[in-house]
C-alpha cells in the first residue's frame, strides 16, 4: 500500500528555518518518479492552501505568493522523498504542512487546488513564535 509520511515539523521562531520531508514507500522509484507533488499546509479555521508544487518530469516548480523567495521545493528521487526548504519564517507560516500527489496523470486544475491530488500524507505541525 502507498503511504507518505512528513517529518520535520517544529516550533520555531520568527526568521527561523525549517526543512520538511515527504517520503512516499509502497511504490518503485519508476513510479514515484512520474507523480506530481506538492506541499499544502491549512491553519486553523483557514482553507487548506497550495504552498509548493514539482512536475515530474520537467522539474518545474510553483510556489505561492505568501512563501515566494521564501521556500524551496525539491525531491530526491532515490529516497523517494520530497522536500520543502522554508527560510525566514513568519508566524502566518504556522499551520500543518501535507504532502500530496497526484498519481493519475491527470490535471485539470491549477497546481494549487487540492482536488488534483489523491494521495495525502496525515501532515506535520510548524509553529512559528513571534
Amino acid at each position: 500500500q502507498v503511504s507518505m509520511v512528513e517529518t520535520g515539523g517544529d516550533s520555531v521562531q520568527a526568521g527561523g528555518s525549517l526543512r520538511l520531508s515527504c517520503t512516499t514507500s509502497g511504490i518503485s522509484g519508476d513510479t514515484y518518479r512520474r507523480y506530481s507533488m506538492a506541499w499544502f499546509r491549512e491553519a486553523p479555521g483557514k482553507d487548506r492552501e497550495g504552498v509548493a508544487s514539482i512536475s515530474p518530469l520537467t522539474k518545474i516548480t510553483n510556489y505561492a505568493g505568501s512563501v515566494k523567495g521564501r521556500a524551496t521545493v525539491s525531491q530526491d528521487m532515490a529516497k523517494n522523498t520530497l522536500y520543502l526548504q522554508m527560510d525566514s519564517l513568519k508566524p502566518e507560516d504556522t499551520a500543518v504542512y501535507y504532502c500530496a500527489a497526484n498519481t493519475k496523470g491527470v490535471y485539470g486544475l491549477p497546481w494549487f487546488t487540492a482536488t488534483n491530488y489523491d494521495l495525502w500524507g496525515r501532515g506535520t505541525q510548524v509553529t512559528v513564535s513571534s
